[in-house]
């Protein structure tokens, strides 16, 4: 079994060094379209989405990715990596961003929702098909709307943002505001692998 990481920004490594300890699991590191042909599932991985949709613009890699999503196999996108598979964006403070998305997933997400990286912390987030996963949300989006046929499979309640989305799946792509790569827990690799498997 081999999953893709996508290699241009962020915390690739770390998500690379969590697939690795997996049995059974050979991690690939996902820097040019060729590498997209020879794995059975990717993550994009958080970091700074704008930075990172550059580069896949750069590298041309809007189109091969577009395309692999399209086989079927499961993506997963992490913070800034959800960000780039949804349709619309918009930043808590600037409002509309116009910023490059994939244009996967039918939901409408918010960069920076809960402040800056002071603003941080740990979180259990129980998943629609998953079950409790310990998230790490770090200057975090927050998935404000999702459309059919995505829908969002997790929650979480805050003070000030009130019960709010924090994981979303359409089909074969899924999407969760947080760093799992930061706690170490498995159970969202462990499921991504498993859809990977049928």
């Amino acid at each position: 079994m081999k999953i893709g990481v996508l290699a241009l920004q962020g915390d690739y490594l770390e998500h690379y060094q969590v697939l690795k300890s997996l049995g059974g699991v050979e991690p690939v590191i996902v820097k040019h379209s060729k590498e997209l042909s020879d794995i059975d599932a990717l993550i994009i991985p958080g970091g700074e989405s704008t930075t990172i949709g550059s580069l896949i613009e750069n590298r041309m890699l809007s189109k091969p990715l577009v395309e692999f999503m399209e086989t079927g196999k499961p993506v997963l996108g992490t913070c800034a990596g959800a960000i780039l598979l949804a349709k619309e964006v918009v930043d808590r403070v600037v409002g509309e961003t116009k910023q490059y998305t994939l244009r996967a997933m039918n939901i409408r997400m918010m960069r920076n929702a809960y402040g800056r990286q002071r603003e941080s912390f740990i979180a259990t987030v129980d998943i629609e098909d998953i079950g409790e996963v310990r998230a790490a949300f770090i200057r975090a989006p927050i998935i404000l709307e999702a459309r059919e046929p995505a829908r969002i499979t997790g929650y979480l309640n805050d003070s000030s943002l009130g019960r709010h989305g924090v994981a979303a799946r359409e089909k074969n792509l899924y999407a969760v505001t947080f760093h799992p790569e930061i706690t170490g827990d498995i159970r969202l690799y462990n499921y991504i692998i498993q859809q990977a498997k049928r």
